[in-house]
């Protein structure tokens, strides 16, 4: 039984991985294209947009993955029916629901996958690929270090350490220099918004560096105007669907410690929660396309059956999270219902293909 479930698994994996190659071909050409529209600004070349691109596809892999499973566990299976294979294993008394554990089986891999992309890879080469961009976008402006964002403002230094979603900065440290390029006074803030043509700097401490002596005093907020607007941030701020859950989840402690709106974040977060299951689900859904009613249609028409309804998955879901965010629903319930209803129509066409 072990070489009838591995032989079953080799097929879906192989077919999963064929699947997931030319997806990530077309969609990453996609990403090309639109990269080299900007290709000339500041000094952003050709190069800079071949990395952008890479960066982006741990990312978009995360994304295709239940697409990937259904489409993959359909063709894998679809192959092995086209051969009578599957046939042949009936016949031999392999029941409907061992065949669906063999399956799973490489769903449970794409499972672990997508967890491993989802939580650590694509949250780190977003956040590279926005700030290579910005970088080479914005020269000299901006400068991306292991200790924030750079930026020069005339004499001013500016040192940005943390970048949140909403666009907001967090500690801020500005450096200014006189006509001799002497350090002649030093501000750090906890955070800054911007509000109207100007950022607000809170918990502000300021050194000023005299002659033979220096003084330090504290603000409760102050008014910052410099370069730096909310579209340069912009272009470094990484969606908060491609944040970590563990990242989501601070984000969302520190709205709500501030009584700020966090549903966009709660909704985000159950839709990481929520991944990995729905890619499951897809593989599962597959199983009925070949035993089920589509037995009798081409392996082809299988296909584009699958691709119909994965596409329909991402749309549902989506449209199910904006009439969340418009009429303030629970974010686990928007979150999750997609993926419940359909794991409850693939359970159904499974019993009646049983």
């Amino acid at each position: 039984m072990k070489t009838i479930d591995r032989y079953i698994a080799r097929s879906v994996a192989a077919s999963s991985f064929l699947v997931l190659v030319v997806l990530l071909a077309l969609f990453s050409l996609a990403t090309l294209v639109g990269e080299l529209q900007d290709v000339g600004k500041g000094n952003y070349g050709v190069f800079d947009v071949v990395q952008v691109t890479l960066l982006s596809l741990p990312g978009l892999t995360y994304q295709l993955m239940p697409l990937v499973a259904l489409l993959g566990t359909t063709l894998g299976l679809g192959m092995l029916a086209l051969n009578n294979e599957l046939v042949v294993l009936r016949a031999s008394g392999i029941s409907l629901g061992r065949v669906v554990m063999s399956v799973m089986r490489v769903g449970l891999v794409l499972i672990v996958i997508a967890i491993v992309l989802g939580e650590w890879v694509a949250p780190r080469t977003e956040q590279l690929g926005q700030s290579l961009r910005a970088t080479a976008l914005h020269e000299p402006v901006m400068l991306k270090t292991d200790k924030g964002f750079w930026a020069r403002d005339g004499k001013r230094f500016i040192n940005i350490r943390q970048i949140f979603p909403d666009g907001r900065l967090g500690d801020i440290r500005i450096f200014e220099l006189d006509d001799k390029y002497r350090l002649r006074e030093t501000v750090r803030a906890a955070t800054a918004s911007y509000q109207g043509d100007e950022w607000l700097l809170e918990d502000i401490v300021r050194t000023v560096i005299g002659d033979g002596q220096v003084t330090t005093d504290r603000l409760p907020e102050a008014s910052w105007q410099s370069l730096i607007d909310p579209a340069l941030i912009d272009v470094v701020t990484v969606n908060p669907e491609k944040l970590s859950t563990w990242g989501l989840y601070k984000y969302i402690e520190y709205l709500h410690d501030n009584s700020l709106a966090a549903g966009r974040y709660e909704l985000a977060l159950w839709g990481k929660i929520m991944a990995p299951v729905a890619t499951g689900v897809m593989v599962f859904l597959a199983v009925p396309f070949i035993f089920g009613s589509l037995r009798s249609v081409s392996i082809t028409q299988r296909i584009l059956v699958s691709a119909f309804i994965g596409i329909g998955f991402h749309i549902f879901n989506q449209t199910v999270n904006y009439v969340a965010l418009v009429y303030d629903f629970y974010p686990v319930v928007s979150a999750v219902l997609p993926t419940l209803l359909f794991f409850l129509v693939a359970l159904l066409l499974l019993r009646r293909a049983s």
